[in-house]
């Protein structure tokens, strides 16, 4: 069977709040180069993904260009565009420049050790299913708190798992998804298979992403991922 045109929406929005640096946590250097670049380059080299188109922060556009997509030689980059105040505007912003056919991948360019691996299990499943999220098994007990911080439940762990990127849509199926949500007055959303889970009621299968997928988001996480890096 032909492969299907896969695109890859890298977000490279987010701020460094809770990093607690000026920086941009995805521009912030790792083993010599932004952690930017690693999601970047897992796509360029997965021969499943046709395009990238790499959403930036606001003015941010020709900062990528020269200093990750020319430097790096990340040819498969088609376009760079700037994001929105919010990750779903954000998200927005890139899927609204592509075709409804072939397959959406939205990744959060802060999750460096993407892989082909990953890449390759969620092309079988997109395939299948039309809709579906990298993640894991949940290690720790949940517990669900009220505002004043006492449990209120324990939710069953074997049910539970942590959601990664990428997520991966039916390119017809996210871009009505989207759609649907942008004309919303109020919008609640965290990640994009909460958005295909809300606004059409489409269910969404998870595939096994990895335990080093880490998403870059504080000074102790950056640690972790030079030892990831190193080995």
């Amino acid at each position: 069977m032909e492969k299907e045109v896969c695109t890859a929406v890298v977000l490279a929005g987010g701020s460094g709040k809770r990093m607690g640096t000026k920086v941009h946590k995805q521009y912030l250097l790792m083993g010599g180069k932004p952690v930017l670049y690693y999601s970047l380059k897992a796509f360029q080299d997965s021969g499943m993904i046709d395009e990238i188109v790499l959403v930036t922060g606001k003015g941010e556009e020709e900062y990528c260009r020269n200093e990750i997509v020319d430097k790096y030689n990340l040819t498969k980059v088609k376009k760079i565009v700037p994001g929105g105040n919010e990750r779903y505007e954000s998200v927005w912003n890139g899927i609204e420049r592509l075709p409804d056919y072939g397959y959406i991948y939205i990744h959060d360019g802060a999750r460096p050790f993407v892989d082909d691996e990953i890449i390759s299990r969620a092309y079988k499943c997109v395939t299948e299913e039309k809709a579906c999220a990298a993640g894991m098994p949940a290690k720790d007990t949940i517990k669900v708190v009220d505002e004043n911080g006492t449990v209120t439940d324990t939710p069953d762990r074997s049910r539970l798992w942590t959601v990664q990127t990428p997520q991966v849509f039916d390119a017809g199926l996210i871009r009505r998804a989207y759609s649907m949500l942008m004309k919303k007055e109020k919008i609640s959303v965290t990640d994009d298979a909460m958005v295909v889970e809300q606004m059409l009621e489409h269910p969404v299968k998870m595939f096994f992403g990895s335990y080093a997928n880490i998403k870059i988001t504080t000074p102790e996480d950056l640690k972790i991922a030079e030892v990831f890096l190193k080995k």
